[in-house]
């Protein structure tokens, strides 16, 4: 009995620690026949917002202008300059408790991106995806953000008893043209780590790094600084007197100035030399600074626990995760977002990024190869317009030639006349 209630027990901690993948979409799949035409998959699960007011750009599934593999580095590409685009799918509701949450993705600027979003937006089931826009209530918020060289960040948001708070700290996203896997982990013990292409950029605490929560400590309101506190390190020297001498016009007339010879005193006026820079001035005088033999240091206000503050272990948790969507602004058009990944699965996560490098050496090699092309028939370009200007110019040389010709016959005749 003792041996059948063991392995059960075990068996009940496999069970709550058992690897689930809550989400996963590569857009891999090919069309399917939908009401007498063909479309591609993902238009069968995702939703497109029909949100008022808002012209939303379209989502196109492509590998991009360059790639590793045609086939599966197919994602959704944005397609139309200066657009909102607002997307998003549902999937079966879960919670994290006690339990790791995973929220991975892939972000490939192809276009170069100078101003545009390039986060996704977790939701729970209350999400009206057919009214999707910018003030929709989310879960979570995260990935890059970049516009001008000042924002290239990731965000990292989390709601929080209906208010959204950003992470304290600065994390620099990737702003080059190829495919980057962006990760984020939110553990049952109130800690968080976020990767960049499986490198951990950022880690710490939720209580930490959000203002979920108010201080733990306050300062002491009923505290003051003693009024006989002396915190001045330095103190004018008392015994220091300001030198008979010392003071000094900043400015004086110019001795090596001399009056102009047609300087007219009727019509000029009374003439006075230009003033320059006295090279005797002083400044102001101060006394020099000495020790205060009276400084008792810095006061530091003390501080009292906060009778506001509440500690919540659960500030990792979402009670109820329901959906996934892509709603962002994008100046220019062009970025691929691909491998959708919400599990509990650290190493499943970090199995799927690792796809990260051949991706981006199969893409800088069809780049790289493309760039070539390109420069070769710009040479070539270049080439043939020479080598037309060159064959304008021997026209022009032989049509100069010609009327020269032609003018050295008429001379001989007009020479033949005259004799």
């Amino acid at each position: 009995m003792r041996t059948f209630g063991t392995a059960l027990a075990v068996l009940s901690v496999a069970a709550l620690v058992a690897a689930e993948i809550y989400f996963e979409e590569g857009f891999k799949d090919g069309e399917f026949f939908f009401f007498f035409f063909f479309v591609d998959s993902w238009q069968k699960t995702w939703v497109q917002s029909e949100h008022k007011g808002v012209e939303y750009g379209k989502f196109e599934q492509t590998a991009g202008k360059f790639f590793n593999d045609a086939e599966a580095d197919k994602g959704l590409q944005t397609s139309q300059d200066a657009r909102f685009y607002a997307l998003s799918t549902k999937f079966k509701p879960f919670s994290n408790k006690d339990d790791n949450l995973v929220i991975q993705f892939s972000v490939k600027h192809e276009q170069n991106i100078d101003c545009g979003g390039g986060y996704l937006k977790v939701f729970d089931c209350s999400v009206d995806q057919k009214d999707l826009h910018g003030d929709t209530p989310y879960l979570v918020m995260f990935g890059p953000d970049i516009c001008g060289p000042g924002t290239k960040k990731v965000h990292v948001i989390f709601s929080y008893k209906g208010k959204n708070h950003l992470i304290n700290k600065d994390i620099r996203c990737k702003d080059d043209v190829y495919t980057h896997f962006y990760t984020l982990i939110v553990k049952a013990d109130n800690s968080y780590e976020v990767l960049i292409d499986n490198e951990k950029v950022e880690s710490g605490s939720l209580e930490d790094d959000w203002d979920f929560l108010p201080p733990k400590k306050i300062k002491d309101p009923e505290a003051k600084k003693p009024e006989e506190w002396d915190d001045r390190a330095t103190i004018a020297d008392p015994d220091d007197t300001k030198p008979e001498d010392w003071d000094k016009p900043e400015h004086i007339p110019d001795p090596d100035a001399t009056k102009p010879d047609d300087w007219d005193d009727e019509m000029d006026g009374e003439w006075e030399p230009p003033m320059i820079d006295n090279p005797e001035y002083k400044g102001e005088w101060k006394p020099k600074q000495i020790d205060n033999p009276s400084y008792k240091g810095v006061w530091v206000h003390p501080e009292i626990d906060n009778p506001e503050y509440t500690e919540d272990k659960d500030l990792y948790l979402r009670e109820e995760v329901c959906g996934v969507g892509l709603d962002l602004w994008q100046v220019k058009a062009g970025t691929i977002f691909d491998n959708f990944l919400i599990t509990n699965d650290i190493e499943a996560a970090n199995k799927a990024a690792a796809t990260f490098k051949e991706t981006q050496e199969g893409e800088k090699k069809i780049k790289e190869a493309q760039e070539a092309e390109e420069r070769k028939k710009a040479e070539d370009e270049a080439k043939a317009a020479e080598d037309a200007k060159d064959d304008e110019d021997l026209d022009d040389e032989d049509d100069e030639d010609s009327h020269a010709g032609q003018a050295t016959e008429i001379d001989e005749e007009e020479g033949h006349d005259e004799l």
